[in-house]
């Protein structure tokens, strides 16, 4: 379920639900979670089911029970859209968390961030400190390591024959690490790992490492 890393001798475990918990800081890291996308296309008239959304309010709290932060991180695309029917769960969630939390703003978090304040939740375009940089977007910066989102990596498994496995990851370049999307509803875009990357590649039950 869980896999422990240590990065610029700071350990991190990564979680199969896509979040990644800092241990020193006990921020609990979730990027893309894209609440509110199933009601966005429901009111567009797509046949979405609602299963997705209920499942990514019980991720959230299973993983918050696990690791007891005492923060929560959302880096970038939190709420999909606009206000709709899935804002009053997570209103009701919010309220309910002991944990901070923060809003590191996403290309979809197009809401007022009047409207994240009001319910406790502070935005903020990232988070940095000597070693470390949180964004949304992959960033490049010298001598810090980014954690950041909005890519939702994928790789292709090849078996012996030609069987393939499509499945989500993080993906960590050598001063990168891009977080596997949150949110159930949600795509995936295909990385290629050079030599120098390492792929996570995450199961349903396991964070499993590929290599490098």
């Amino acid at each position: 379920m869980t896999l422990d890393i240590t990065i610029r001798n700071e350990q991190f475990t990564l979680h199969c639900s896509g979040a990644i918990f800092w241990h020193s800081r006990q921020i609990l890291m979730i990027a893309d979670a894209h609440l509110g996308k199933v009601s966005h296309f429901r009111k567009a008239g797509f046949a979405v089911p609602t299963n997705p959304m209920l499942k990514n309010f019980e991720k959230l709290d299973n993983v918050i029970a696990l690791f007891q932060p005492e923060t929560v991180c959302f880096l970038g695309d939190l709420f999909h859209s606009s206000i709709n029917r899935e804002w009053e769960l997570f209103e009701t969630w919010v309220k309910a968390q002991n944990a901070r939390v923060i809003l590191v703003e996403g290309n979809h978090d197009i809401l007022n961030p009047d409207q994240y304040n009001q319910i406790g939740i502070d935005v903020v375009s990232e988070i940095s400190d000597d070693k470390f940089l949180l964004t949304h977007h992959p960033q490049e910066r010298e001598n810090l390591f980014n954690f950041c989102g909005h890519i939702h990596p994928c790789i292709r498994l090849r078996g012996l024959g030609r069987q393939f496995l499509k499945t989500c990851c993080f993906f960590q370049k050598p001063n990168q690490m891009i977080m596997a999307a949150f949110g159930e509803f949600t795509g995936s875009h295909e990385l290629m790992p050079s030599e120098f990357d390492v792929v996570y590649a995450i199961t349903k039950d396991e964070v499993i490492k590929i290599g490098n």
